[in-house]
């Protein structure tokens, strides 16, 4: 039987799904809010390639990221980020998006959708929110 990346074209496409993916988080303005996240972390060059290798063996392919890593824990991975229910519901519109970019549909692709919303609505946290706090400090004229 063969994998959900298999099924899905392989790790290169899986690897133009991640670039669509992130190009549309650099440029689309309506997707600033989750942009803004990467601005704490290593920056989306380091996530693009962390994406790709966590969704190659979550898709069944080689666990890159688990190689590198030791783990494939979505929470522990995400435990500092700030996650609300329109986060997760933005990630996955995006996500959404770029695999309609990349003429990604079927079966397969029903399935991972709902696999990553399970995933997505777990990651929702109460962790502060410090987008929040520089948006009230920069109308304040704190920041």
């Amino acid at each position: 039987m063969s994998s959900a990346l298999e099924r899905l074209g392989g790790e290169g496409q899986l690897r133009v799904l991640v670039e669509r993916f992130y190009d549309r988080m650099e440029t689309d303005p309506a997707v600033q809010s989750l942009h803004r996240l990467h601005f704490r972390g290593h920056g989306l060059n380091h996530t693009r390639q962390a994406q790709f290798e966590f969704l190659s063996g979550f898709l069944g392919g080689r666990a890159y990221y688990r190689e590198r890593s030791g783990h494939m824990d979505l929470r522990e991975i995400h435990a500092h980020v700030p996650i609300r229910e329109a986060d997760a519901e933005l990630w996955l519109e995006t996500f959404d998006a770029a695999l309609a970019d990349c003429g990604l549909d079927g079966p397969v692709v029903e399935r991972i959708r709902a696999t990553l919303r399970r995933a997505a609505l777990m990651l929702i946290n109460d962790v502060p929110d410090w987008r929040v706090e520089v948006d009230e400090g920069q109308r304040s004229g704190i920041l």
